[in-house]
């Protein structure tokens, strides 16, 4: 599949019981971090397991036009040379972000304090989504951004000729903001503090202490208060990258769907900022077994048995929206075929995806024949319970990887079968997804061959 080709029509149908083994490709948040962090190195960081998804490669085409080399040993096995920390070079040509809001967000960060100058720009989707987010606190460093009205890709980036550090109060739960604000503070002098009133995932942190930057975390009233001593020389490392606990949602719960699933998915993160999602589930009633605990690469990670379970609405927290905000799509889909009903509180952070996620998933429900109530901030679904729905949609995805695969997921366990318009962007997080489902059982198919 292509994110950047024509449109991939699918269709999924109601399946046999799904078993075997899922293996999730590497986590798309580290592998991101992974090349940007290996870029911003003193030598040689070696990374096995990177997601090789549209994002993360545009992500390396991206560190290569800043000055890095960034080479494919073989799948996922990746060497990334790096320039060190302020030893951006100014590209030469404009550089594609294709789908990826947090590769687009995170490399602005990462050049916002050098005095260079760079153009980005994105897909249809990407164009779409809001860039004032990140480059307003940019600006407290020095750097400036010019783009379309309303803060919106192309957009053009002046890093700052003499940065300064900031403190900056993160006004909503944004790992990407949190993630650019800290790589701009490398290079700029003194410390550079993030204040989170939300935690949200922790992988920056992580990673920048692992390649050997000064950083401390402190929650207090003011909330959780992070604090970097600028101007570091990173060393490059060797990072192995855990499985995507956003992309094993997908056949996770197309497990608990289906009728007498039993699934294994081995090695998935369990980084307590990324696990909201298996949280709920249990709640929800799930026969979902964490086996071999263990660490992988400084993350925690674990092997899922997952059975299909009988599963009943619940209340989701709004406090646990930044642990799993990539998975409310899946869980959308999963709560239509539980019993009663499954309330999703702030969760307005959806409105700003890669498409208006909160609409998305209540248009598709909704011509699916679930009944759904939405606000500004939250989404209601009024499950009909294991093989209850309807399904004999087409839904539209608006280019969005996770709604087409919440949609395909969905249809396995429809009576009669789902139709997306475009299964294309799927290849941007997760391009192993339809052999995967297949090999699983899952009944997917294009409908253009």
């Amino acid at each position: 599949m292509s994110g950047h080709g024509p449109a991939i029509p699918m269709t999924a149908r109601k399946s046999a019981p799904l078993r075997g083994t899922a293996q999730i490709p590497g986590d798309k948040s580290i592998s991101h971090r992974a090349l940007i962090l290996g870029a911003l190195s003193v030598g040689e960081t070696h990374v096995t397991g990177l997601l090789e998804g549209q994002d993360v490669l545009d992500t390396a085409r991206a560190m290569r036009a800043f000055g890095a080399e960034v080479i494919q040993n073989g799948p996922g096995d990746w060497t990334v040379h790096g320039v060190g920390v302020g030893g951006f070079r100014e590209p030469d040509c404009v550089i594609d972000c294709g789908n990826s809001g947090t590769g687009v967000r995170l490399i602005m960060g990462a050049m916002a304090t050098t005095d260079i100058t760079a153009t980005f720009t994105g897909d249809a989707s990407l164009n779409k989504r809001p860039m004032g987010r990140v480059t307003d606190p940019l600006a407290l460093f020095g750097a400036q951004a010019v783009g379309r009205r309303g803060g919106r890709l192309p957009m053009t980036v002046i890093g700052a000729q003499d940065p300064v550090p900031a403190r900056y109060h993160v006004p909503m739960p944004s790992a990407q903001v949190k993630s650019a604000v800290l790589l701009a503070g490398l290079n700029a002098p003194g410390q550079t503090v993030v204040i989170e009133s939300e935690p949200t995932r922790d992988h920056s942190e992580r990673m920048l202490r692992g390649f050997g930057a000064e950083i401390t975390v402190e929650d207090t009233d003011e909330g959780r208060v992070i604090t970097l001593t600028g101007q570091p020389e990173l060393r490059g490392q060797n990072v192995a990258v855990p499985r995507d606990p956003s992309s094993a949602a997908f056949p996770v719960c197309a497990a608990l769907m289906v009728q007498d699933s039993d699934i294994l998915v081995p090695g998935v993160s369990q980084n307590p900022t990324r696990n909201g999602i298996f949280t709920t589930l249990q709640e929800m009633g799930a026969d979902l077994v964490m086996e071999n605990p263990r660490i992988e690469g400084g993350e925690p990670v674990a092997d899922l048995r997952v059975r299909f379970s009988a599963l009943k609405g619940v209340d989701v927290p709004p406090e646990r929206a930044a642990s799993m905000i990539d998975e409310y799509p899946i869980l959308s889909a999963l709560a239509a075929t539980a019993e009663g009903v499954t309330t999703m509180r702030g969760v307005k952070e959806l409105r700003v995806k890669e498409s208006d996620r909160l609409d998305a998933m209540a248009r598709g429900l909704e011509a699916c024949g679930v009944r759904v109530s939405e606000t500004e901030d939250s989404l209601t679904v009024h499950g009909m319970g294991a093989g209850g729905v309807p399904g004999g949609a087409t839904v539209q995805t608006h280019l969005d990887h996770r709604i087409a695969m919440a949609f395909l997921c969905l249809g396995l366990t429809t009576q009669k079968p789902v139709t997306i318009d475009d299964a294309s962007p799927i290849a941007t997080s997760f391009p192993a997804f339809e052999g995967l489902m297949a090999d699983l059982g899952g009944q997917i198919t294009r409908d253009n061959t």
